[in-house]
């Protein structure tokens, strides 16, 4: 059975998740010595807010030691800050763009947020919104609005300003964003001329971005001053994240959380057609696992499900979550020399080959593809990881 597998400490964090979201009473008590634990780790996860959430509803004699509660407490007050910076930030954008005519809509982070039981207590990163227009248009758009620096013409050999500005060269590789240089008070921001980045399969990835073109289209102003887009594209899009993700590096619980979150807020019309799509698109098993994850954590109703769950796929699904952390960033792997980083990262999809034969063989693939696509980059900056660069 899993649950002989998972810990004490693991299971009052599962707990404390499912309470955050159904305001029920954390049912599974936990010593007052592993407290630390629980909270190190929520760091990792990034729920640090929604975990508090929970802890907020236990009985004060089984609550975190008093000098932890008052930290955790103030970690999540700064999150709920945060997240109303992050609001501000979104709808400022948004009025930006559409002073130069463009349409946007803000996709995962605020958008997600909004649909919490509390709103404040998402722990939220940078701000992913998707500009009307296509590459080009956007790029140009970009430039004009002093956002975007053109592509950096630098020698060959002038090694110390071309690794100060090899972060702005990558920024031009990317298949589907801009990040942009200028932060907005503090918020880093990406500018999606796509809608979502790609499963690995090209085939099922053309059609996947077809649908995603074409429902991006159907976006709602909301109250805090921003567009999104529907929940039917935002099951979608997110599930695609979180596949991307699982097969490149790992996902972390906060994603997880989200789909919960968007599949409490979704109509049933909506869960029906995004069911349909699932294996058109290349995601069913990624789907059936999480499904499995999102019961075995939240008890999420079968009514709220867009498949099956697969027990076996979200074994390894959850194991991988629960290693990791956000984005795998806290794998054993990670702890490795750079050499050995990219090692692992190559093959990592060798290791899911049981969970997606044909996603592991196209995500092979594309691994090699990318890395000889940079071998020009890695030359001038004379590194063999380039991963330094990327944020």
């Amino acid at each position: 059975m899993f649950e002989t597998k998972t810990s004490a400490k693991m299971n009052m964090f599962f707990s404390l998740l499912r309470s955050a979201m159904t305001k029920t009473v954390p049912d599974c008590p936990i010593s007052p010595e592993k407290w630390g634990n629980v909270y190190s780790y929520a760091v990792q996860q990034r729920v640090v807010g929604l975990e508090f959430q929970g802890i907020r509803l236990l009985p004060a004699s089984d609550r975190p030691p008093r000098p932890l509660f008052l930290k955790w407490a103030c970690a999540t007050e700064t999150i709920q800050g945060q997240n109303q910076l992050l609001n501000g930030v979104a709808a400022r954008l948004t009025e930006m763009f559409a002073a130069e005519g463009f349409r946007s809509a803000i996709l995962k982070g605020p958008a997600n947020a909004r649909l919490y039981p509390d709103p404040f207590v998402r722990q939220c990163g940078d701000i992913d919104i998707w500009v009307e227009g296509g590459r080009q248009k956007v790029l140009d758009l970009l430039k004009r609005m002093g956002l975007l620096e053109d592509f950096p013409k630098i020698s060959w050999f002038d090694y110390k300003t071309y690794r100060k500005e090899l972060h702005k060269c990558l920024t031009h590789f990317s298949p589907h964003h801009f990040h942009l240089h200028q932060k907005f008070d503090g918020v880093a921001v990406e500018v999606h001329y796509r809608p979502a980045s790609s499963v690995f399969n090209p085939f099922a990835n053309r059609r996947l971005q077809r649908y995603l073109e074409n429902e991006i289209k159907n976006i709602e102003l909301v109250p805090e001053g921003f567009y999104v887009p529907s929940v039917k594209f935002a099951l979608v899009m997110q599930l695609e994240h979180i596949h991307r993700h699982f097969f490149e590096s790992g996902i972390g619980l906060k994603h997880l959380v989200d789909y919960y979150v968007l599949l409490q807020n979704a109509s049933e019309s909506e869960r029906a057609e995004v069911s349909s799509v699932l294996r058109r698109f290349g995601v069913y098993r990624t789907a059936s696992a999480l499904m499995w994850v999102l019961e075995y954590i939240f008890k999420l109703d079968a009514q709220k499900m867009i498949c099956e769950p697969n027990r076996k796929l979200g074994m390894i699904f959850l194991q991988e979550v629960v290693k990791g952390g956000a984005f795998g960033s806290f794998a054993p792997r990670q702890k490795r020399n750079a050499f050995i980083r990219w090692f692992a990262r190559m093959h990592r999809p060798l290791q899911l080959f049981m969970f997606d034969p044909i996603e592991v063989f196209w995500s092979f693939i594309n691994n090699w593809v990318e890395f000889v696509h940079l071998i020009p980059i890695r030359l001038k900056a004379r590194k063999f990881s380039l991963k330094a660069y990327w944020s």
